[in-house]
């Protein structure tokens, strides 16, 4: 008699896709990290959705605004350690995972490997953002240094910054 899992329309779904799903006989634990990457965007979005549901977008609130979370708001100092704990597994994952391609040679597949290192661009301005957003002492002093790079630009640096900062 065949077992449940591999006669029930439901379970013989989840049996393909997940107990029986061939793999190759190479494989090993570098391989999680894509999937890793994958959880933790999905932690990063759910917690900074309920983080951005808290927060104020002006900055002579912002950073008022991060502490209510942290104080007020029922268990916002955890979602705001999580969001932020996030952040680091998620980079560390994403380290890894290029460290994971480029020991398997993934960059001779170059479209890939173009559309990995555009996405890790927009993963890092994405984090800076993120990390901007309370508005602390630090987050102003990150800005400043960021935005300061971009007056090394030649003829329109200057201008360049002054027009970010809002001036």
């Amino acid at each position: 008699m065949a077992s449940l899992r591999k006669t029930h329309p439901l379970l013989k779904i989840a049996n393909n896709a997940l107990v029986d799903l061939p793999a190759p006989s190479n494989i090993s634990v570098w391989w999680n990290f894509g999937s890793l990457l994958g959880l933790c965007l999905i932690t990063q979005i759910l917690t900074g959705l309920f983080l951005a549901m808290h927060y104020t977008a002006d900055i002579a609130t912002a950073f008022s605004s991060v502490a209510h979370i942290c104080r007020d708001v029922n268990y916002g100092w955890l979602i705001r350690n999580l969001h932020a704990n996030g952040a680091s597994f998620f980079f560390i994952c994403i380290y890894m995972h290029i460290g994971r391609g480029l020991y398997y040679g993934s960059y001779l597949y170059k479209e890939t490997w173009n559309i990995g290192v555009v996405l890790l661009l927009l993963v890092m301005m994405t984090a800076f953002v993120g990390y901007v957003l309370p508005w602390g002492q630090m987050s102003f002093w990150g800005a400043t240094v960021i935005t300061n790079l971009l007056s090394a630009v030649p003829y329109i640096g200057n201008d360049l910054v002054q027009w970010i900062w809002g001036g």
